[in-house]
């Protein structure tokens, strides 16, 4: 049975105290993906994104909340999640809803994120990288996985995504990393 975005949301444990919850945890992070997919790159732009599509919103989700979440709400939230179970769960519903189709391009690359880096003096640095199969086709993330530089790298975490994820019939793309013959 496919589940739709809302249902993999709602499968989050809510790690908030129950006393004082306005929101549902499910909705604040829905509202998380929408605002990042239209480019909102703040908790301030959340917010903004919220008040601007606070009727339609309402409408669609049959809600009966009188404003959407502030942007501290976003802050505190994204603050204590657990971006792993967040990406699983939206991964595990992407990949029931997205199936690769015969011969479809998927691109393979992997990216530091900025602000990671520790010890950037030394040869020794470590950052967090992130690893994405994009579809070419239908525009979206099938899977991501992060890792740190010290304690893995892109080639194996990618030869693990590969094995994980049984994509047969599709065209990789991906950086001459990949093009080494040891590995």
């Amino acid at each position: 049975m496919r589940a739709n975005l809302i249902q993999s949301l709602q499968e989050i444990r809510d790690f908030r105290a129950s006393q004082g919850r306005r929101y549902p945890l499910w909705l604040i992070l829905l509202l998380v993906i929408m605002g990042t997919i239209s480019g909102c790159r703040s908790y301030y732009a959340l917010e903004d994104f919220g008040v601007r599509h606070y009727q339609a919103v309402s409408e669609k989700l049959g809600l009966t909340v009188t404003r959407l979440p502030s942007d501290t709400t976003f802050r505190r939230i994204l603050q204590k999640l657990d971006f792993q179970v967040l990406t699983q769960q939206f991964g595990q519903w992407a990949n029931s809803t997205f199936n690769t189709e015969l011969e479809e391009w998927v691109a393979i690359d992997g990216k530091s994120i900025k602000g990671t880096v520790t010890e950037a003096r030394t040869a020794y640095q470590n950052f967090v990288s992130l690893v994405s199969f994009y579809s070419s086709l239908h525009g979206v993330v099938l899977a991501t996985q992060q890792f740190e530089t010290n304690d893995n790298s892109e080639l194996k975490v990618v030869q693990t995504m590969l094995e994980a994820l049984q994509l047969e019939g599709v065209v990789f793309t991906m950086d001459a990393l990949h093009c080494q013959k040891n590995y």
